[in-house]
């Protein structure tokens, strides 16, 4: 069998997150064994989720872009700055335009436009909505391969997408749950549950297909989908884990999240460096 290093970087963008699509669909296949889950347990395993996304929005993202950005001199913080705001304001443009219902959020609450769609319909778009900057931010890191193809760095990639396949897993459950408290069937349920993140296996072979062509992008790109993922942690993500009462518990998980995060991307990958 031929090296994971000799294959495309956009192929192995789609097998990685291929994967984290998977991860969330055993999350929701959870639905298969109970109609509830216990709230609590649920608020910690989200805010275990904001903080892996928050660790890897640094340690996997903006590090590299500020290291790549390192020969601008006194200009070197603006890409993974400029990137970051520009991340941010792209999901909060989509939030404006994309009718979407949060979680835990009476209809009347629905964002973007006035729509005639279902409350399922819309809480399966907000989270759809926000699975896009993980698939982003998988497959950007995959398409750096193409300026450095080594072990190492793919290393780097592969741990990213293990650190947002790990967080996928409470998403499913946070989608497929609720549907199923909704009155739809398990196979609905679990349908729309993994249908969620069907959208980050095309935005992550978009993401390294962009960056390997326009490679003088990437350190705009890892920057952009670290603003991304970091609007959807605090506009969504932490307020979800928090609005049952869950406070100091979802907080606790989400320092264990950022935790795990760093050590699988400086521990474990020590001098692992993703450009």
């Amino acid at each position: 069998m031929a090296p994971l290093t000799s294959y495309n970087p956009v192929f192995l963008a789609l097998l990685a997150t291929i994967f984290t699509w998977l991860v969330t669909a055993l999350g929701a296949s959870l639905v298969y064994l109970t109609k509830t889950v216990n709230r609590k347990l649920l608020d910690i395993s989200l805010g275990f989720a904001a903080g892996i996304m928050i660790a890897a929005s640094f340690w996997s993202l903006l590090a590299p872009a500020i290291e790549l950005s390192s020969s601008m001199d006194n200009l070197s913080w603006f890409p993974a700055s400029f990137g970051f705001l520009i991340g941010a304001f792209f999901l909060a443009g989509i939030d404006k335009i994309v009718p979407h219902l949060h979680m835990g959020q009476p209809l009347k609450e629905a964002e973007g436009p006035k729509t005639t769609w279902h409350k399922n319909r819309l809480l399966l778009m907000a989270v759809t909505i926000h699975n896009i900057p993980e698939g982003l931010a998988v497959g950007i890191a995959f398409g750096a391969l193409a300026l450095n193809m080594s072990v190492d760095s793919l290393m780097a990639a592969i741990v990213l997408a293990l650190g947002i396949g790990i967080q996928n897993f409470p998403e499913g459950i946070a989608v497929s749950f609720p549907l199923r408290g909704e009155g739809l069937s398990k196979n609905k349920s679990f349908f729309y549950g993994q249908l969620s993140a069907i959208v980050e296996p095309i935005a992550g072979v978009l993401g390294a297909f962009l960056v390997t062509i326009f490679t003088p992008l990437l350190p705009y790109a890892l920057s952009f989908a670290a603003g991304a993922m970091m609007f959807v942690v605090i506009e969504d993500i932490i307020p979800e884990c928090q609005r049952e009462g869950n406070i100091d518990s979802a907080t606790i998980a989400a320092i264990f999240g950022f935790i795990v995060m760093m050590i699988l991307d400086v521990a474990l990958g020590q001098n692992i460096k993703l450009v």
